[in-house]
């Protein structure tokens, strides 16, 4: 039943299945606000696949910038995390910076699947809804099929996106897969760049540059991608010392 939805979902758009569908699907089955995938990559989730709504994409960068939440621990040990109140003694303590900004956003609870088949830890799909409390009944069931069948897919689009060429047949500018937004698929393209671009002006490697470029969008409230772009666009560069890092 659920793997007709995802088919249908697809095919009302006329483009092949892909871990959108089996996302949005879940957002219905689970009864919940949102939804997102992210990819798996040597620093944790990487490349953000979707997104469902605004708030998703902001929860996704928010880990990604932090380097804490739901995803790093749902990679790390494999396993569902089901917070079913971020506002709670547990959620605090386990994520102090991202559970407050998570309610910030309007955010009551985060669930989150690994994508995983065998010893491949392929990426995470999460899940958020606005209020707090666990998923309804028979709903955790659904959300983990959905996110099997997510795995596939994200590694089915993976192995579809290897030669490099977008959807229109020009060249790719980043990791790409099948129902990725072109928008977080630049983003995450930046993201790298940048990182590189830090590696060489720093003199440093590839993941303390990332972790540089995650202190400073920390410490100015901004957008990791938004920090990417300015560097990668030349209006930002981040000096030796961290304590003498500059504005745009």
């Amino acid at each position: 039943m659920l793997w007709g939805l995802v088919a249908a979902r697809a095919a009302a758009v006329g483009r092949r299945v892909s871990v959108a569908d089996a996302c949005a699907v879940a957002v219905r089955s689970a009864r919940v606000s949102g939804a997102w995938a992210a990819a798996a990559g040597d620093r944790g989730p990487d490349f953000v696949i979707c997104v469902t709504d605004p708030v998703c994409e902001q929860l996704t960068e928010l880990q990604l910038t932090l380097g804490e939440g739901p995803c790093g621990d749902v990679l790390s040990s494999a396993a569902p995390v089901l917070a079913a109140d971020l506002g709670d003694e547990q959620s605090t303590r386990r994520w102090p910076v991202f559970a407050a900004q998570a309610c910030l956003l309007g955010v009551g609870a985060v669930f989150a699947f690994p994508l995983t088949i065998g010893a491949i830890r392929a990426g995470v799909m999460g899940l958020y809804r606005g209020s707090p409390g666990p998923l309804p009944a028979g709903c955790l069931g659904d959300a983990l099929i959905l996110a099997d069948m997510a795995t596939v897919l994200l590694l089915d689009g993976l192995g579809n996106g290897a030669d490099g060429q977008g959807a229109d047949g020009s060249a790719a500018t980043g990791p790409v897969v099948d129902g990725q937004s072109p928008d977080l698929a630049v983003h995450r393209a930046e993201i790298d760049q940048a990182t590189g671009m830090l590696t060489v002006q720093l003199g440093v490697p590839v993941a303390e540059a990332f972790a540089r470029l995650r202190a400073y969008a920390y410490a100015h409230e901004r957008r990791l991608a938004d920090v990417a772009s300015d560097i990668v666009g030349r209006r930002l560069r981040l000096q030796g010392d961290p304590g003498r890092d500059g504005g745009p």
